[in-house]
């Protein structure tokens, strides 16, 4: 939200004005006519000066600007554009999906990137030219790195093969380094410095049982991140909620300067109970002063699949109560989610993970899309009402 003048309200005030300026002329036993000229100043040093003050300290009202991300991870798209798959609007029209998340309001795109990939994707080529594109556009970057050659996780946190073999020490000036001159080149608004970072990063160097290992790579990050761009904010990811408090608080007592927690929360893998994510993001907020941000999350239009690839959500016991695997039930879920964290003062926005990730190798593919029924587009490719969540 923008801060702007509250125009229905204005005119409030202004009819206001009017009728008492015309009240107060009709009162006058005057037979020629009175022009409001000759009463204004009488009128002013009056009553109606404090009258018409109030009402402007009353009915005209400045909204609160709030920095709120409404992000998606299209880290996948460029792989698909190469495969020629074509996606539609709500209205049933090709477009590129890019232009589609921009015109239902998406203000952010999330990039995932990898050291030396096995391919071109998510390299560091791949991810400058197609974040060139977004800001074309008009929306923000946030800059996921993984500090790996592939996927990081909990349960992954390979270091690069270039990197293997480095002490603590030439470790950590691998991150400054290689951190300082890829945030010189994308210039992201926002930067997460590792993914879903639970257990640590760059094992085996930096597992969170090595602490002190660990947060030295972090803060060789944030160094870097800070020298070339201190207006952009850094996010720390953990993945879910358990455990989280005793995460941050091992930052918090090795004083890492960081300004976002980011949370992974899928019903899947870390529970079902949205009264507990709301309280737990609560609390992260309150304990460490940092802002809070849902930075994946995801939810099914359907149980069923497009691709001959097992996906991660397929069972109804996999969803939350109340929120179906149907186009209503991914949208009022969505909705839900953005409430939350909207709802805390503190929060930060949130971003879904590879909403673009449809079935793009074909039905029979066993390499391809394992969420293709988590995407924002149905098996046609057509967006589906969630798209309603990026709204401003």
């Amino acid at each position: 939200m923008t801060a702007k003048f509250s125009c229905a309200r204005i005119r409030l005030g202004v009819a206001l004005l009017a009728g008492l300026v015309l009240f107060h002329c009709q009162t006058k036993q005057n037979p020629q006519p009175v022009y409001i000229h000759d009463t204004i100043n009488n009128i002013i040093h009056d009553t109606l000066h404090q009258i018409v003050r109030d009402t402007i300290r009353d009915t005209v009202i400045i909204a609160e600007t709030r920095e709120f991300i409404r992000g998606a991870d299209l880290s996948f798209l460029p792989e698909i554009r190469q495969s020629g798959a074509l996606f539609y609007d709500s209205l049933g029209q090709v477009k590129d999906a890019l232009q589609i998340f921009k015109e239902n309001g998406c203000n952010t795109v999330r990039l995932r990137l990898w050291h030396h990939p096995s391919n071109d994707h998510s390299s560091l080529a791949e991810v400058q030219a197609f974040a060139q594109e977004i800001k074309a556009k008009g929306m923000k970057i946030l800059l996921d790195f993984h500090y790996s050659d592939t996927w990081t996780d909990p349960g992954d946190q390979a270091k690069p093969a270039a990197w293997a073999g480095l002490n603590d020490l030439d470790l950590g000036d691998s991150v400054y380094q290689y951190t300082k001159r890829v945030v010189s080149i994308i210039r992201p608004e926002y930067v997460q410095i590792g993914n879903e970072i639970n257990g640590g990063m760059l094992w085996e160097n930096g597992r969170l049982s090595k602490q002190d290992a660990f947060v030295g790579f972090l803060k060789k990050g944030v160094q870097a991140v800070r020298e070339i761009l201190p207006q952009t904010k850094i996010i720390i990811h953990f993945a879910g909620i358990n455990n989280s408090d005793f995460f941050y608080n091992v930052l918090k007592t090795k004083g890492l300067d960081y300004d976002i927690i980011g949370l992974s929360y899928y019903p899947v893998f870390h529970g079902k109970d949205l009264t507990l994510l709301t309280s737990t993001m609560s609390q992260l907020v309150s304990k460490y002063g940092k802002k809070c941000m849902l930075a994946e999350l995801a939810y099914p239009f359907t149980l069923g699949w497009a691709d001959n690839t097992n996906n991660l959500v397929g069972l109804s016991s996999q969803l939350v109560t109340g929120y179906p695997a149907t186009n209503e039930g991914q949208k009022q879920y969505l909705l839900k989610l953005r409430q939350i964290v909207s709802d805390n003062e503190k929060g930060f926005g949130f971003c879904y993970w590879a909403p673009d990730w449809i079935a793009f190798k074909g039905p029979s593919a066993t390499n391809g899309s394992s969420a293709e029924n988590q995407a924002l587009f149905d098996f046609q490719h057509k967006a589906l009402p969630a798209m309603q969540v990026y709204r401003p």
